[in-house]
């Protein structure tokens, strides 16, 4: 894969990266959304987007307590990787804590992932005990002391995402990175103004949930009894019920059409219109719990839609802005 830079710092990616979430262990409210993975399967996974072109992985503290960071790291070498080979960003748990948590907890971040250093340390929500300033300059002092590369954020308002790249200026840091909740189905960093703030900036957004948790596949809307057999809470999410399904029916209908054009799949399809409609601003990570999963991510980028097919699932994902 051809790789960009994320924001305006040297740290070079590829369009798609490896969500990680998936590696918690099934520990916790956060990390039981998915099964515990064995470490053979998460080498597989690994090593499938390895093979394939994908150079980063994003983790959090949150997923499982550090146990999803222990397991990338664990994973990466047994697969032979030395630090400096791959790009690895995590999260720092705002909630409910105060900025000085940042630098009292980079030791465990960093031994969670040892031997591998932070790329792009990320605060994972808006929700903290301190404000915008107090902790861009706790993520400055550990840009400067070198325990981390670079600063992003997660789940950030544009006004929020503002005051961040402000308050980081300041400190000669630059801002790289917002990871949104960002998909076909949920496109309402674009009308609350994210989108054009990170253009604006030169911040990259980071879109996690890009299948909209496998609704892009298509495969409940084939089979909605798919997902009473499915861990964790999504199954009481309303764009999984039937009215849901009914809502989003077209637009899967026409990512499957596109799909059938390209042969490929129709989450091949929504990753690859994610990555590419707005330019070089977007990456995507969407997750994998098999090593076929993490074979179909890097696929995605295998081909070119048309600017007609493009366009389509534009339209018919417009519903779905706010």
């Amino acid at each position: 894969m051809k790789l960009r830079r994320l924001g305006r710092s040297d740290v070079e990616i590829s369009p798609i990266g490896l969500g990680c979430w998936q590696f918690s262990e099934g520990a916790g409210f956060i990390g039981g959304f998915w099964e515990a993975l064995p470490a053979p399967v998460i080498d597989e996974i690994i090593d499938a987007s390895l093979q394939g072109g994908i150079n980063w992985f994003d983790t959090a503290e949150a997923y499982g307590g550090g146990r999803s960071e222990r397991a990338l790291a664990a994973a990466l070498t047994r697969l032979g990787k030395k630090p400096g080979d791959v790009v690895v960003a995590t999260k720092w748990q705002p909630i409910p804590r105060l900025a000085s948590s940042i630098g009292a907890t980079i030791g465990e971040r960093l031994a969670a992932l040892s031997p591998f250093p932070i790329d792009l340390h990320q605060i994972h929500q808006p929700y903290a005990l301190a404000t915008v300033e107090a902790q861009a300059n706790a993520m400055a002092d550990l840009v400067e002391a070198g325990k981390i590369k670079t600063v992003g954020v997660s789940n950030f308002s544009a006004k929020r995402m503002r005051a961040m790249h402000a308050a980081l200026a300041r400190r000669g840091v630059p801002l790289v990175s917002n990871q949104m909740p960002y998909s076909l189905l949920d496109r309402k960093i674009e009308s609350k103004g994210v989108l054009a703030a990170a253009k604006e900036l030169g911040i990259t957004i980071i879109a996690y949930s890009p299948l909209a948790q496998g609704l892009l596949s298509g495969k409940f809307h084939d089979d909605p009894s798919l997902i009473k057999s499915r861990v964790g809470p999504r199954k009481y999410l309303p764009s999984f019920r039937a009215s849901g399904l009914e809502k989003s029916r077209p637009l899967i209908e026409e990512l499957k059409k596109a799909a059938t054009a390209h042969g490929v799949t129709p989450s091949q399809v929504a990753l690859n219109w994610l990555a590419t409609f707005h330019g070089d601003t977007v990456v995507v990570i969407p997750g994998a719990t098999k090593r076929r999963h993490a074979e179909e991510n890097v696929g995605s980028m295998g081909f070119t839609l048309s600017s007609e097919q493009s366009h389509r699932i534009d339209e018919l994902s417009q519903r779905f802005l706010r």
